[in-house]
C-alpha cells in the first residue's frame, strides 16, 4: 500500500509540487491527521510534541485557504499566527514563506526586541499574514498601525508555552478583535495552564487532533545518564562531550554559565557558540548562522533553544545542569532525533543531583539508568566518536563566543556569512526534514512580551527563490484594482470566488463544509 501524499489531502497541485520540488513528499502523522479538516475550513485543536510537523500542519491551510481572498489592505492583514518567541515566530514565517511566494501572498514577522520601523512599513504596505509574538502585536494595535477586523484565519501555535510564559492574557486580546466567525486553528503539546481554556472561548466546535504527546519520547532517541565524582570531573566531561564532530547542543541553567562555558570551550579550541537572553540581536544572528550552517558543531544554549531551534541533524544534547522539570527535559531533548532521525541525550549528574534527576526522569517517562562514568572511560569515547582538530581562536569561523564587540561574539574572519535559515529551509534532508519541524524555543521568564529571548532576522538571508529571511513581506505583481488574487473553480463546479470582501468572497463557503477549491494561479498557465 502506498503512503498519502499532501495532494491526496486535499493540498493543491501547486503547493504540493513546491513541497516535492524541496523534498517533502509524505505527510507526517500530524499533517495527515489535520490537514482534510483544516482545509476545509474547520477550526482544530491540534496536539504533537516538538519535531512533530506542526508548523507545516498549518501552513498549509492557511495559504491554501487565505489564497482564495482578495489582497489584503494596507494595515489589514487577513491571516495571523500568534507565537511566543521571536525565534519561532521567524522559524514560522521561514515555513510560510516559499509557500505563500507559490500564490503571490505577502507575510512579514513581528516582534520586539528590535526597531519597529520595519514592521510598520511592511504593514503600511499590506501584506496577507503576519507572523506576531503578541507584546509587539499589541503595542502596533494600539497606535493604530495594524488592525485585525479582517483576519479570516488565526494560529496561535505553543500555546502552552503562551501560558508558561504569561502571555494568554495579551492572547485572549488579540483573538477578541479578531472576527469571531474565522478559522482558528491552535497547536499545543499540552493543555495545561489555561490552555483548555482558551480552547473553549475562541475554538468553535473544535476537531480535536492528538499526535505523540508530549509526554511521549521519541524511539528514536537515546537517554543516557551519567553521575560523575564531583565538579571537575564534569567539567572534564563537558570538555570531551563537546569535542566531536556531529552537531551537539548543551544546556546550562543560567545565561551566565553558558557564556562562561562557550568561551572556556573555544579557549580550549573548541568552537562553540553561546544562545542566551542577554546576547544582542547580531550576536544572535551570527551564532545562529554559525551552528545552522555546520561551521560551528556546538551550541551553548539557556533553555531559550528548547523550543524553536531547528537545525537538522543534531546528533548529541546534554543536559550539562538538569532542568528544573520535566516538560523543560523534554524540549530540550526534542533539538536531537528530529524528523525520524537518530539521536543521544545524555544528562549529567553530580551525587547530590542523583534523586532529583530520578525523579525528573519518572515524570518525563524517561527509563534510563544512572551510569557512573569518568571522563577518560570507552563509554564516553564511543559516544564522543571522531574528535574534531582543536583550532586557535584566530582561525575560527563567525559567531564564535569570544569577548569582542557585538555582544560576546566573535565577528570572524572575512566577509563570509553563510546564509543559515535559507540553507536549512532547503537542505535538511530529502525527505521532509524541513518546513514542518521549524517550530519549537522556550526558556525563562519573559522581561517583555515578546521576550529578549530570541534572535531576530537575519539580515541578508536568502530562502529558496531570492526572499529575503527578515520578514518584509514578498512584493505583489499587478495593482490592487479589486481583483482577487486567483480565480478559483469548485471541484463540483464553477464557483467563483474571492473577487469580493461580501459573504461569497471572503468565506467562499468552504467553512460550511463545502468542496475544497483549486485555484489557478493569475502568473499566467504553468
Amino acid at each position: 500500500m502506498t503512503s498519502q501524499t499532501f495532494a491526496d489531502l486535499g493540498v493543491d497541485a501547486d503547493l504540493s509540487a513546491s513541497l516535492a520540488a524541496r523534498g517533502f513528499t509524505a505527510p507526517f502523522p500530524i499533517q495527515t491527521a489535520t490537514l482534510p479538516d483544516t482545509l476545509a475550513g474547520r477550526d482544530v485543536l491540534g496536539r504533537g510534541r516538538t519535531g512533530s510537523g506542526k508548523t507545516l500542519a498549518f501552513a498549509l491551510p492557511l495559504v491554501q485557504r487565505l489564497a482564495q481572498q482578495d489582497k489584503a489592505r494596507p494595515g489589514h492583514p487577513i491571516g495571523l499566527v500568534l507565537a511566543p518567541t521571536r525565534e519561532l515566530a521567524l522559524q514560522i514565517a521561514e515555513v510560510i514563506e516559499p509557500l505563500a511566494r507559490v500564490v503571490d501572498m505577502g507575510v512579514t514577522t513581528v516582534f520586539g526586541g528590535v526597531s519597529q520601523k520595519p514592521q510598520e512599513r511592511a504593514l503600511a504596505k499590506g501584506v496577507d499574514v503576519v507572523v506576531a509574538c503578541p507584546g509587539r502585536l499589541l503595542d502596533l494595535m494600539g497606535q493604530g498601525l495594524v488592525h485585525l477586523d479582517e483576519v479570516e484565519t488565526t494560529v496561535i501555535d505553543e500555546a502552552d508555552l503562551m501560558a508558561d510564559l504569561g502571555f494568554l492574557p495579551s492572547v485572549r486580546r488579540i483573538l477578541r478583535a479578531t472576527p469571531a466567525g474565522g478559522q482558528r486553528l491552535l497547536f499545543s503539546a499540552t493543555l495545561d495552564n489555561g490552555v483548555d481554556t482558551l480552547v473553549k472561548e475562541f475554538l468553535h466546535d473544535p476537531l480535536h487532533h492528538a499526535v505523540d504527546p508530549a509526554s511521549s519520547p521519541v524511539a528514536a532517541m537515546e537517554h543516557r545518564v551519567w553521575q560523575v565524582a564531583d565538579k571537575a570531573a564534569k567539567d572534564a566531561l563537558v570538555r570531551r562531550l563537546a569535542s566531536g564532530t556531529g552537531q551537539r547542543i548543551l544546556f546550562t541553567r543560567t545565561k551566565h554559565l553558558a557564556r562562561r562555558l562557550a568561551r572556556k570551550l573555544v579557549q580550549a579550541g573548541v568552537p562553540a557558540v553561546e544562545l542566551q537572553g542577554n546576547m544582542s540581536q547580531n550576536a544572535r544572528e551570527r551564532a545562529m548562522r554559525a551552528f545552522s550552517s555546520g561551521e560551528v558543531h556546538v551550541m551553548v544554549a539557556t533553555d531559550i533553544a528548547a523550543r524553536g531551534i531547528d537545525v537538522s541533524g543534531v546528533e548529541l544534547v546534554v543536559h550539562v545542569d538538569p532542568p528544573a522539570e520535566h516538560k523543560a527535559y523534554l524540549h530540550r531533548s526534542g533539538r536531537t532525533a528530529r524528523a525520524g532521525a537518530e539521536g543521544t541525550v545524555v544528562t549529567l549528574v553530580l551525587p547530590e543531583q542523583r534523586h532529583d534527576v530520578q525523579v525528573l526522569l519518572n515524570r518525563a517517562r524517561i527509563r534510563a539508568e544512572i551510569e557512573r562514568v569518568r571522563p577518560e572511560d570507552e563509554t564516553v569515547s564511543r559516544l564522543v566518536g571522531q574528535v574534531a582538530p582543536t583550532l586557535a581562536v584566530a582561525d575560527m569561523p563567525q559567531g564564535v563566543a569570544v569577548k569582542g564587540p557585538g555582544g560576546g561574539t566573535r565577528a570572524g574572519k572575512g566577509a563570509h556569512a553563510p546564509s543559515g535559515r535559507g540553507v536549512r529551509a532547503a537542505g535538511r534532508g530529502a525527505h521532509h526534514a524541513g518546513p514542518g519541524h521549524g517550530q519549537r524555543p522556550a526558556g525563562g521568564g519573559p522581561r517583555s512580551q515578546d521576550g529578549p529571548q530570541a534572535a531576530g532576522p537575519a539580515k541578508g538571508r536568502t530562502h529558496p527563490g531570492g526572499r529575503s529571511g527578515s520578514g518584509a513581506g514578498a512584493s505583489r505583481s499587478g495593482g490592487r484594482a479589486g481583483a482577487g488574487r486567483t480565480s478559483w473553480h469548485g471541484r463540483a463546479g464553477a464557483n467563483q470566488a474571492g473577487t469580493g470582501r461580501g459573504e461569497a468572497g471572503r468565506r467562499g463557503g468552504a467553512r460550511q463544509g463545502g468542496a475544497r477549491p483549486q485555484y489557478h494561479s493569475r502568473r499566467g498557465a504553468r
